[in-house]
């Protein structure tokens, strides 16, 4: 049996692992804001542990972690799932905006790592699983700074891998593409307060298509939950796991264009060295 970290476990994506986890006989400390809607969400079952967290305070983190270590003596996954939306131009997202975003998307993220690499250190075993998005590896009008957390998630899990390996660690970012989950919903997306007239050809769109594709996104979600038990049981896991066609081709096309654009600028890029 082995014990999972899941943070945002109540809804979405983090619940739907941690009923995997549960189903597959491993034991799961679930944290949320509000423990009572894991158990609402998961029911009562004897290798849950349902922990309140607000992943923007680190002290909470210690003390969800130390709670998990007290009921199961170790954690051999995390999955740092807690995080949310903002949908705007960049120019549109207000400093309060911002902050709030990366307070959960990343130091958030920071905040829950720096709880539990302690006790995987001491293992010499564990895996960090580090949810981002297609918005991580390619940005896109309207997700600015939102894809600009998940940008630094990437960043923060690609030194991770490295820095972890010879301890025994695996660090992956996982990149969902749209899935049918409520992530557009209110509760999980911002729309940014000020709508700028200038920015109705791009942004105004993508603010239209978000409403349209709500529910209607082409991701499976309880495919990804089935993916997310693969990914750690797998003996050699990827630094990087692309899920979802749009985020297959979303990647394949921006390789692409950086592939293209390096080929044509290459004589400039190299220029720059001093001379031999």
């Amino acid at each position: 049996m082995r014990t999972w970290l899941i943070t945002g476990a109540s809804r979405g994506f983090g619940a739907l692992i941690a009923e995997k986890a549960l189903q597959g006989g491993d034991a799961v400390i679930a944290t949320a804001r509000k423990p009572e809607d894991i158990v609402a969400r998961l029911g009562d079952h004897p290798n849950l542990l349902a922990v309140r967290l607000d992943v923007t305070n680190e002290a909470h983190a210690h003390e969800a972690v130390a709670e998990g270590i007290k009921r199961f003596g170790r954690i051999d996954i995390l999955i740092n799932n807690a995080g949310y939306g903002v949908l705007g131009a960049v120019e549109e997202t207000s400093a309060s905006e911002t902050e709030r975003l990366f307070a959960t998307n990343v130091f958030g993220v920071l905040n829950v790592i720096r709880a539990v690499l302690p006790h995987m250190r001491r293992q010499r075993s564990g895996h960090v699983v580090n949810i981002s998005s297609i918005g991580g590896y390619q940005a896109y009008m309207g997700w600015g700074v939102y894809g600009s957390t998940k940008f630094a998630v990437e960043g923060i899990t690609e030194a991770m891998h490295q820095e972890l390996a010879p301890l025994g660690i695996h660090a992956t970012v996982v990149e969902p593409g749209f899935f049918r989950t409520d992530f557009l919903d209110e509760q999980s997306l911002v729309k940014t307060a000020l709508e700028l007239s200038d920015y109705e050809e791009t942004v105004g769109n993508m603010r239209r298509f978000a409403a349209n594709a709500n529910h209607a996104q082409p991701g499976d979600p309880m495919k990804l939950a089935e993916a997310m038990l693969a990914l750690v049981y797998a003996p050699n896991p990827p630094l990087r796991l692309a899920l979802g066609s749009d985020t297959v081709a979303r990647i394949e096309a921006k390789n692409r264009l950086v592939a293209q654009e390096l080929a044509t600028w290459r004589a400039v890029s190299v220029s720059t060295d001093f001379k031999v």
